[in-house]
């Protein structure tokens, strides 16, 4: 038996695009971006995710075209390597190894064999200074290349790409930090320093946030906190320098950028506008508004048909040149905070947590693309500071996905408190969540929990819903069909009020069968019949608030487990009504499985988190993993597996079944894996697609339809064909398999390829078993009458024929007929010299 896998960390999917500035291809068909640890490369055409080009150990810092191959594309990161792309078939060229963190990479024409890269100084990040160094990428053959040695060419540089540019043709080089623009000249090893005030008179603040520099002219563009963008010029005299302003902003500039020719210059800001200025003039302006979110990072096409904008809400909107948007690539949505938590749609397996303001965003983790928001507070957002809006605080799905349950509130500076807590029905239709009751004020104070009743028979019990509040009660709410002699409407009421000696209800759940509700109250934990609503029993372990609360399920159902803000994990046995066992962990987040007995627990006890995977039936934990993360985990949850995993590793079996993601404080989503990198590459579904959509050309029915025959014959569906054409030729695999762009010339491969098309000598013996079409072929010499007349003879002659070709081959009309006669007469003798 082999060595155990061991569990690996990774980023999931919905790492953040809008990180770094994303590039376009050279003839704008496709998009480039950073996404976590790998780089994604998109169709601008479709919005579709093409390729994943995995290969860094950490998180990639930006991407830039080879300026001397627009077919490569170098991507660099914070695990120290630059590397070297074909995108197009995502094959990894080569890999340099500086050793240090890399937080910007520059490479120009005018520098071949060279880059320049941003590292921090002495490799100590804490120092807070980095370095602005040149770096030679020598051509030497072989995968990987240490780089040892590099020449500094700036120091006490910003660490932001967007803080550094290099001018027409690589002359200069221009760097903003702080009050502080420095140009620095490479032919005459020169710099040059321009400082700006630093008194904020009538709200001007002066400080540094972006630069660009004009592809075809001497002039540096730089914007500021106070939205103001200054154009320099005449700065290779150091007093003699000149700058114009232009103002729209009214908070900081956050990127510029200049069109290929320089014509026009792009910024953006927390206003979620682009802004084009015509030839630096103030007066020539035009605007894209309501882009949704803050523009971080802008970015032109080379050909200049598109520009890109990478958004705050992790979102790259393409945009034609003529200011109209042309596709949206939606990431998944990463707010100030995750108040509904991490909650699985039944109905997808999608992810769902807060997502736009006011929103629920549903995100396929399979797909890495967001399936839809759903507008919950149903109100316009005002991007202001310090405004008090309609927050959503808590959602849940019942069982099956047929209803959703939201709260949302408003809370005044003084104190006043609004609450609605909305109902959802799921319409087939619509494919959608359509509001079914609205209730005003269901608590006196702030909800603290939410939870739906599963029964297992839907039809049993009508649709029930819980929630709990700090003013001391649980609430059942319970959905009542239309009824039309009563002249009752469908619609959600209040069932049942519960409390416990006046404490804050703070934590509330159901067991697996929707028999049994327990809710924390304080210090002591209630339970509840569920048909009648008595109070059953309670539990009680001070000190300490209840924080989390959780049944046991299928074989553990009899166990309740339930942890408290004073650090102890507890687990209760229902049969017994004793404290079954107690640990102190404290316990952050405490999830179970759906599928299985398991039960994840995640606890801080330092500066990382710890998990802890058990069975409540047993003492000794299934699975512990030690510095999980950095940082505390905020929320999690289990995801069923499309298709099972077959784990050998007893100690990781428990995610077989499920896959486990966890949110940490950062508002990365992490998952674990028993796969290298390597295994996880997994072959693209749309290469299955395309395959799925070839037309019938003849090199389809020779090549694909001959490779389908083949497996339906090994499956044993129909009878294998007669083998006349080598499929596992060497030349056939080369031509087919190969990229173009690094194959042998077509006149090379054309001899190789047509012999291998050839019928070989050794299937002479089966020609007696082929149909009698080829003797056909052969006599050219017959007239057009005897060939009309064997026409219809050549279909029940070779039935096998028929039968490959099914459905693909069309009968052909009289006038194709005469055509494909034709083409029988014409003499293929020159193809036996080859």
């Amino acid at each position: 038996m082999g060595a155990p896998e061991p569990l690996r960390v990774v980023r999931s999917g919905g790492s953040e695009l809008s990180r770094s500035r994303a590039v376009f291809s050279a003839e704008g068909k496709y998009l480039l971006c950073a996404s976590g640890d790998y780089i994604k490369v998109y169709s601008t055409a479709t919005e579709e995710c093409l390729h994943v080009l995995q290969g860094h150990t950490n998180l990639v810092t930006g991407v830039q075209l080879n300026p001397h191959n627009h077919l490569q594309l170098y991507s660099w990161s914070l695990d120290g390597t630059i590397k070297l792309w074909d995108f197009l078939d995502g094959i990894l060229i080569k890999t340099f190894v500086i050793g240090q963190k890399l937080f910007a990479f520059y490479a120009l024409p005018s520098f071949e064999g060279s880059a320049f890269v941003i590292i921090p100084k002495d490799n100590d990040e804490r120092l807070g200074t980095y370095q602005l160094v040149s770096v030679k990428l020598p051509k030497t053959p072989g995968q990987e290349i240490n780089i040892d040695e590099w020449e500094l060419v700036l120091e006490g540089v910003n660490q932001s790409p967007k803080c550094t540019a290099f001018g027409r043709e690589g002359e200069y080089v221009a760097a903003v930090w702080g009050l502080h623009l420095f140009v620095y000249f490479f032919k005459k090893k020169k710099i040059h320093s321009f400082p700006l005030s630093a008194k904020c008179t009538k709200g001007a603040n002066n400080f540094f946030t972006c630069v660009a520099c004009h592809p075809k002219e001497d002039c540096i563009a730089s914007g500021h906190k106070d939205g103001k963008i200054r154009l320099w010029r005449n700065f290779h005299h150091k007093r003699e320098y000149t700058f114009s302003t232009l103002h729209w902003h009214h908070d900081e500039v956050m990127d510029l950028a200049f069109s290929v020719e320089g014509t026009s210059l792009l910024s953006g800001g927390v206003e979620s506008v682009l802004v084009q200025w015509r030839d630096g003039s103030d007066s020539k302006k035009e605007f894209l508004p309501r882009l949704g979110s803050a523009i971080q990072n802008i970015s032109a096409s080379p050909d200049g048909t598109f520009f890109c904008t990478s958004h705050s809400d992790n979102k790259i909107t393409i945009i034609h040149s003529s200011l109209t948007v042309a596709a949206i690539i939606q990431g998944l949505i990463k707010g100030s905070d995750v108040k509904t938590g991490l909650m699985m749609d039944p109905r997808t397996n999608a992810l769902v947590l807060n997502g736009k303001p006011g929103h629920l965003q549903f995100y396929s983790l399979q797909n890495d693309k967001q399936l839809y928001n759903l507008d919950i507070v149903q109100q316009e957002y005002i991007h202001q500071y310090g405004l008090n809006q309609v927050e959503l605080v808590k959602a849940a799905f019942d069982s099956r996905g047929n209803w959703l349950a939201t709260v949302e509130q408003r809370e005044d500076k003084g104190g006043e408190l609004e609450l609605q807590m909305k109902l959802w029905a799921y319409d087939e239709q619509k494919q959608s969540f359509v509001l079914n009751t609205r209730i005003n004020m269901p608590h006196e104070d702030h909800i603290t929990a939410l939870c739906f009743r599963d029964t297992g028979e839907p039809d049993s019990v009508p649709p029930t819903v819980v929630t709990a509040g700090e003013d001391g009660r649980f609430k059942v709410w319970v959905f009542l069909a239309e009824n039309e002699e009563e002249s009752q409407s469908a619609g959600w009421t209040c069932d049942f009020v519960g409390s416990y000696h006046n404490y804050p209800a703070t934590v509330c759940c159901f067991s697996e069968d929707g028999s049994v509700l327990a809710v924390g109250f304080k210090e002591i934990v209630t339970v509840w019949d569920a048909e009648t609503w008595d109070l059953k029993c309670t539990f009680c372990h001070p000190p300490g608030t209840i924080q989390n609360l959780c049944f046991g399920r299928l074989s553990c159902s009899r166990y309740l487990l339930g942890s408290t803000s004073s650090g102890f994990l507890c687990c209760w046995n229902l049969l017994s009504c004793a404290l079954e066992w107690s640990a102190q962990l404290n316990v952050l987040v405490l999830q179970p499985d759906c599928l299985s007995e398991n039960i994840a627990a995640i606890s801080c006890l330092s500066e990382h988190s710890d998990l802890f995977v058990f069975k409540p039936s047993e003492p000794r934990p299934l699975c512990i993993r030690k510095q999980l993360c950095r940082g505390r985990v905020r929320w999690a949850v289990f995801v069923p597996r499309d298709v099972p995993e077959c784990i050998s590793s007893e100690k990781y079996q428990w995610l077989n079944l499920s896959q486990f993601y966890f949110l940490t404080e950062t508002h990365e989503l992490m998952t674990l894996s028993t796969k290298t990198p390597e295994e996880r590459l997994t072959p693209s579904s749309r290469q299955l697609a395309v395959e799925e959509s070839l037309p019938v050309t003849p090199f389809y029915l020779l090549l694909g339809k001959h490779q389908q025959q083949t497996r339906e014959a090994a499956e044993g569906q129909k009878a294998p064909v007669p083998k006349t054409v080598a499929q596992d030729s060497p030349a056939v695999k080369e031509l087919l398999h190969t990229p173009a762009h690094i194959l042998p010339s077509a006149s090379f491969l054309c001899s190789i390829f047509i012999k291998s098309l050839l019928v070989s000598k050794a299937n002479n013996s089966s020609a007696d078993e082929l149909p009698h079409e080829v003797e056909m072929e052969s006599d050219s010499g017959e007239d057009e009458s005897e060939e009309e007349g064997t026409a219809g003879d050549i279909h029940s002659q070779v039935p096998e024929a028929t039968e490959c070709l099914g459905d693909v081959t069309p009968k052909l009309t009289k006038a194709q007929e005469k055509e494909l006669r034709k083409l029988r007469k014409l003499d293929y003798s020159w193809a036996s010299a080859l």
